[in-house]
């Protein structure tokens, strides 16, 4: 099962969903790195095996980047922070949690529609 890494811009109501389903998530804040700089951070989820959670468009092109020159990463969800309905972005966390190993995010970027489904 996948484990989340949530950069500091979620909405905290998303960490508490997942935890409530048993999904198995960490903060930005929670870890004290959502002071840290974008790499900073990202390396981080990356330590800790955890997928990115993010609103912040420097991380898709961060994960763009290591895509091009074949660095690996563990993952990123994108979600646009307009339009973001937190009930949606659960349920498409959960669906990523169930669906797919850890290995199957490995250098991937995944969306979550805006305004939700």
């Amino acid at each position: 099962m996948l484990a989340f890494y949530l950069d500091h811009n979620i909405p905290a109501a998303v960490a508490n969903g997942l935890r409530r389903r048993g999904i198995d998530v960490i903060t930005a804040f929670e870890d004290g790195f959502d002071c840290e700089n974008d790499p900073t951070i990202f390396d981080r989820a990356q330590a800790l095996h955890r997928v990115f959670f993010t609103h912040d468009y420097g991380f898709l092109r961060m994960a763009a980047a290591r895509q091009r020159t074949g660095e690996d990463f563990v993952g990123l969800v994108f979600a646009h922070q307009n339009g973001f309905n937190v009930g949606a972005g659960i349920r498409h966390l959960l669906f990523l949690a169930d669906n797919n190993a850890p290995e199957q995010m490995r250098n991937r970027v995944d969306y979550i529609p805006a305004r939700g489904y």
